[in-house]
Parts: structure tokens; sequence; C-alpha cells
């Protein structure tokens, strides 16, 4: 019996718990009742509908938004066009089937081993008003898509918001179910905490095939709504045997961050603040020692942060700095020891982790 509980907590695949602690009338700290079913944790089938490619000569895939920059009024919008690069403009409005606005964007692509990447577009949309609803459309002609987000109430200690914390989602079917139960939640805005696709566990020309799938897997939910990123030790990609030593490659191309709008030079840390929270991403696999650049970014924004306007200060990173599980016991103490003394003096409201393939929560601190 013990064996069997201490190996469905370790399957655990994703740890994924809405803190609905922005609500209506104040009430805070209530957390999801979801059990996932105990599903085979396979990846999920190329061929299968949930990883489809979008019909239509290309048609733009692999969907996302992301917040474009500190206070919730742009938005990051990326995609893949597989065939050629196609038009980066993304047309937008507030009435379905109306775009009365345009903005252009930029477009790249990259290899990994012997494979090549589909062309990836980045557009900022700015300028935008809070807590409207706006439509967008992407691609040329029959193949085009269309999508829409809504933005966040303004920047205010009583701005109500529902975040959604996904860690290590990966694509199986475990990864299937908490995502769709995470759509069925009422979430916001997904803080993610790290260990994306999972495609590092593939080999040569997979690797990016697995990328390419994650990216239309998420899309159901990420063209819809801001997923705010941070990298894992999945993101790193180290493949000397392939001839691939640049960290995060993969993941620094396909996913953009509003890194310079919160005066970070890296996009591996950043912060933004949304409605009533400052949030803060920190890179557990960058270096944080005194006097790196992470260290010292991180003492500027804390100075930043303003409880008048945003009450709430949460950090996400992948690595926990406590953790109490053999499985990567300890791994996070290096970033402990260098900025705990700053969270406590700060008042760090949340610290949001994945890695660790198991929930567990700590008392205030």
């Amino acid at each position: 019996m013990a064996f069997g509980l201490w190996f469905t907590l370790f399957e655990l695949l994703l740890k994924l718990f809405l803190i609905l602690a922005f609500v209506k009338k104040g009430s805070a700290g209530i957390t999801s009742t979801f059990t996932r079913t105990k599903w085979q944790s396979f990846d999920i089938p190329l061929d299968h509908k949930v990883l489809a490619i979008p019909n239509g000569y290309n048609a733009p895939q692999q969907v996302h938004i992301t917040q474009g920059d500190y206070d919730g009024k742009a938005v990051m919008i990326s995609w893949v066009t597989a065939d050629k690069p196609g038009s980066s403009r993304v047309q937008y409005g507030t009435s379905e089937n109306k775009y009365d606005f345009k903005a252009d964007g930029t477009v790249a692509n990259y290899t990994f081993y012997n494979y090549k990447s589909g062309y990836i577009h980045h557009c900022l949309v700015d300028g935008l008003e809070y807590e409207i609803k706006y439509y967008y459309k992407i691609g040329e002609g029959h193949s085009s898509r269309e999508f829409w987000f809504q933005t966040p109430p303004k920047i205010d200690p009583d701005s109500p918001f529902t975040f959604g914390i996904i860690g290590d989602l990966g694509q199986t079917y475990n990864s299937l179910s908490t995502l769709e139960h995470y759509m069925q939640s009422g979430g916001q805005t997904v803080l993610f905490l790290g260990d994306l696709s999972y495609a590092d566990r593939y080999q040569y020309n997979d690797v990016g095939i697995r990328w390419d799938s994650w990216g239309r897997f998420i899309e159901r939910s990420a063209a819809y709504q801001p997923w705010i990123w941070s990298a894992g030790n999945h993101e790193i990609e180290y493949m000397p045997d392939v001839g691939e030593v640049l960290p995060f490659k993969s993941f620094l191309h396909r996913f953009s961050t509003p890194h310079l709008a919160s005066r970070s030079k890296n996009p591996l840390w950043y912060a933004i603040r949304r409605a009533s929270a400052h949030i803060i991403v920190l890179s557990s696999y960058s270096p944080h020692v005194k006097y790196t650049p992470q260290w010292l970014w991180l003492r500027d924004e804390l100075k930043r942060v303003d409880r008048k306007k945003t009450p709430w200060l949460i950090i996400i990173m992948h690595v926990p700095i406590y953790n109490s599980n053999q499985a990567h016991f300890m791994e996070g103490e290096s970033m402990r020891a260098v900025f705990e003394r700053w969270f406590v003096r700060h008042r760090v409201d949340f610290i949001f982790a994945g890695h660790v393939h198991a929930y567990e929560r700590s008392l205030n601190v």
C-alpha cells in the first residue's frame, strides 16, 4: 500500500493547483480538489487529434500568447508557419470578425542537429485597454485563423484575478487530463513553472518534432490567455554528442518574455504586474550568486514592488528552495542561501516551484 501511494505521487508529471487568491469578497487560499485518474504516463502519439496540424497551406500553428509589457496592456502573440515565412502581421479589434487595428512582428527559425524549425513569429500588440475582450487574426487567405483574449483589470489592490499554476507538463495522457481540468477551472492566466515539452527525452530530429507537437498541444489554452513562462532543466538541452551545446536554444527561440519591460537583460528572468499581483520569474539554472546579473536585477526589482498597488508578491521558479522529498533533495539550496533573506525581508506571499513530481507546501516562513 505504501509503495503504491509513493508510486502514484512520484508519477505525477504536473503539480496543478489553483490559488483563488484574488476573488471577489476576499476569499483566498482555495486549492483545487482535482484528483487525476491513473492513466498511463505515455507520450501522446503524434497522430493523435490533440496534436493535429491545422488545415490549410502554411496555416499558423502552435499559437500562444504571453504578457507583452510590465502592466498588462500588451500581449506578445507567437505562432509557427511550417512551409514558408508568410506574414507576421496580427489583425485585431474588439468585435468578432472586425479587425480595426494591426501590428507587425518578426520571424526567424533555427536548427537543432539536422532538424530545421518552422518559421517562428513573434508580434507585440500594445496600447490595449484593460478588461476588454480582443479578437485577433493571423495567417493569410483561407489558411488564416482567428482567436481571442481578455485583458486583465487595471493595476489596483482590489482587482480580482485567478491564476493557474502549472509545471512539468510534458505531453502524456496525464498531461492532457490536467490541461483539460485547468481549462474548466476558470483560471485566467497560467504561471508556468518550467519543464515544458520534455522534448529533450528524444534524440536527433525528434527533439524539434516534439517541441512542435507540444506547441500544438497547449494551443487550446495558450492561444486564448497568457502563459507566463519560466524555464526548467528540460529546457537546457545540452547535447554535445549531436553538436548542440547552447543552453535553452529551443526555448528561447519559441517563447518570448517581456524581460526588457522590467529592465532585465535576459529573457530567463523578468517581472510583470497583473491585476493586484507583482510576479517575479527567476531562473534556477542561471547564475544567481552575489553580483551576477540575475542577483543584481532581483535586488533592484524587489525595490520596485509597490504593495499599495500590488499587495500580492509572487515568485515563480523551477527548483523549490524547500523540498522534503528524496527526489531533487537540496537542489535549490544555492538559491535559498542567496535569496531567502530577501524573500523574508520583502514579505513574499507565495513562491511556486516545480521540478519535484509531487505536491508539497510549507507553513509561512
